[in-house]
């Protein structure tokens, strides 16, 4: 049966590029639109409306311009209901002269007038409380400074012809026409409109250099993981000093790589644990919210409950700094075949479950980028997990190892000042990451990337190994600095933090609760998705201020670690990189996600990261 329809189904009507008049989701109106692609699975086709909105319409909602004027015209000279021969001066109610209507062809007209008013009234968003799924046209207004009150304004101006209908048939009940005037008039209503389902189509815009790019990043990033480790661990970690290649027999250990899977397996019963709130996710494409367990904070006091134990117990807890290479190959094998499942497993995941920038249709990319949006086994969501499980609480667990290790070789009673800066920087970072864990799901790692190699590998193996790289430093390269340096680094790392704590909230909140009357002081553009963009606070500011204060932040954890060499400070250039590459595609998203409201912010805001110079 299904692929007798298939067989059935008509050719392809209109061709990429054509200008040709579409429907408006939701009413009868069309407007004219560029068709940009087609689906051949869906049967859809992506238009472009002038205001830069993108959205998915079937074929039966869209018209060919020269028909679509046709009726028009014809539209203008008679009614739908009567038929061409009559006069376009006579009223729609007076039957022709001479001839007499049967009460059966009155009733038959006021049907007709009734649904003409009904079809066009689908026009109208309809208001909701808290719904970031609004109104989805471009707004006529450009800033807006209460946020307890998004009135996003429709471009098309379908009110017109609604005010047009209602006039020309005077059956406008008193009382609807009260609650429209209401509507308008209260300052706290969200207009919003159904969201189009649209099926991920495949992804055209190869990000990271595309096949090559990824399958070069695949064999770069565990040997940059490796070759720091072993700089680290050299008299002296210059640039030109090259480390000598290690035994491939001294990389490996079975005991290492158990320890490992105890490590994971232990975190993933912490995630499974029924303590903690539920809540849900962002939309996905299909309109459906997956939900959350938030409980990152109780699994870091778990965890350190169980550290402590150790210690207790007289563990050697240094047998980390010992054994550290061998742990980091550990992660990275962990990675590539946790790697392999999600791939394996994404090839039978139907398509509205795949990741917007990881369905490319090559094997590589889609290896690297991650291929399914949200894997999933039961309710464990494996993306999420790793997020800021294994390895972020993990990166706290190394650096205690480091500490331990710097007082057991130096013999020192208490650890250096240096050590200390670092290891209290990282640890309040990881805590502020579990404590407002709920803001990772507005992230592009959850909404956008799909989970393979690079967030796999980056998660079990780049942040733990490499971001705790001043710690491993200073234990064979102690470094001494005074009290007074060590206040003007703390305070550096304040500033930082309160840059990137503030600037968090304010787009979390906002984006949670855009009514919140804690956020009515602030200023915003409204977008063709129902979302607004801050253009006030920290937002207006720059466009990512949490990215400057990361950066910052990254360069108060390097300094402790002085000025004799350049490895300690590998982290801030790096990340100094991977923000700005993360903010490049951050702009291609919202470009062609937001339009010409993205434009209008980036003409209020025109500093990227770093005011005045970027």
């Amino acid at each position: 049966m299904a692929r007798d329809c298939v067989w059935k189904m008509p050719s392809r009507k209109f061709a990429d590029g054509e200008v040709v008049m579409g429907r408006w989701p939701g009413s009868v109106l069309y407007y004219e639109v560029q068709v940009t692609s087609y689906d051949d699975v869906a049967h859809l086709y992506t238009v472009k409306y002038k205001d830069g909105t993108e959205l998915a319409l079937k074929e039966s909602d869209i018209r060919s311009q020269s028909s679509f004027k046709h009726r028009k015209s014809q539209s203008s000279s008679s009614s739908p209901s009567r038929r061409s021969s009559r006069s376009r001066s006579r009223s729609p109610g007076r039957p022709a002269k001479g001839k007499r209507r049967s009460a059966s062809q009155s009733r038959e007209h006021k049907d007709d007038k009734k649904k003409a008013i009904q079809e066009t009234t689908l026009a109208l968003p309809k208001p909701s409380e808290n719904n970031t799924k609004r109104y989805n046209g471009e707004p006529e207004t450009t800033e807006k400074n209460d946020t307890s009150c998004i009135i996003l304004e429709q471009k098309l101006k379908p009110d017109l012809e609604i005010k047009r209908v209602l006039e020309q048939y005077s059956l406008r009940p008193r009382k609807e026409e009260k609650k429209k005037e209401e509507i308008y008039s209260e300052k706290k209503t969200f207009l919003a409109i159904k969201p189009v389902e649209k099926i991920p189509a495949k992804t055209k815009d190869l990000e990271f250099g595309g096949r090559i790019g990824t399958f070069m990043l695949m064999l770069v990033l565990p040997a940059t993981v490796l070759y720091l480790l072993l700089m680290c661990k050299q008299d002296d970690p210059s640039l030109l000093n090259f480390p000598p290649l290690p035994a491939l027999e001294s990389l490996w250990e079975w005991r290492v790589f158990g320890i490992f899977l105890l490590w994971f397996f232990l975190q993933a019963v912490f995630y499974l644990l029924p303590i903690g709130k539920v809540v849900e996710g962002l939309p996905l494409s299909n309109g459906r919210r997956l939900e959350y367990r938030i409980n990152g904070f109780y699994a870091f006091i778990l965890t350190a409950a169980a550290i402590g134990a150790l210690l207790y117990f007289q563990f050697e807890l240094h047998y980390l700094y010992d054994h550290f290479m061998q742990f980091a190959v550990s992660a990275a094998a962990f990675s590539l075949a946790l790697s392999i499942y999600l791939y394996v497993r994404s090839l039978k995941a139907p398509e509205e479950e795949l990741a917007p920038g990881g369905n490319s249709g090559y094997f590589i990319y889609d290896f690297f980028t991650g291929h399914e949006l949200n894997p999933r086994i039961g309710s464990f969501d494996l993306k999420y997990f790793c997020e800021l499980r294994p390895g972020l609480i993990g990166w706290v667990v190394i650096n205690l190892a480091m500490l331990l290790a710097e007082m057991k070789i130096h013999n020192l009673s208490v650890p250096s000042l240096s050590m200390i800066l670092v290891n209290s920087f990282q640890f309040l970072y990881v805590v502020d990451a579990l404590w407002n864990e709920e803001a990772v799901l507005t992230t592009m790692d959850i909404t956008h990337d799909g989970f393979g190699f690079m967030l796999a590998f980056g998660d079990l193996v780049w942040v733990p190994f490499v971001y705790s790289l001043q710690a491993f430093y200073l234990v064979g390269h102690p470094t001494t600095i005074t009290w007074p340096v060590a206040a003007a680094i703390t305070v550096l790392n304040c500033i930082g933090y309160y840059i990137f704590r503030s600037a968090n909230s304010q787009k979390n909140n906002f984006r949670r609760n855009p009514a919140d009357p804690k956020l009515a002081n602030l200023k915003f553009i409204p977008t063709a998705t129902g979302k607004g963009l801050l253009v006030t606070g920290w937002w207006g500011f720059v466009r990512h201020p949490n990215y400057l204060g990361d950066i910052i932040m990254a360069l108060a954890w390097s300094l402790p670690c002085g000025f004799n060499h350049i490895l300690p400070y590998f982290y801030v250039i790096y990340f100094i990189c991977l923000l700005v590459h993360r903010e490049a595609r951050d702009e291609h998203h919202c470009k062609q996600k937001y339009g010409l409201a993205w434009e209008r912010y980036c003409q209020r805001v025109p500093y990227r990261i770093f005011p005045y110079i970027y």
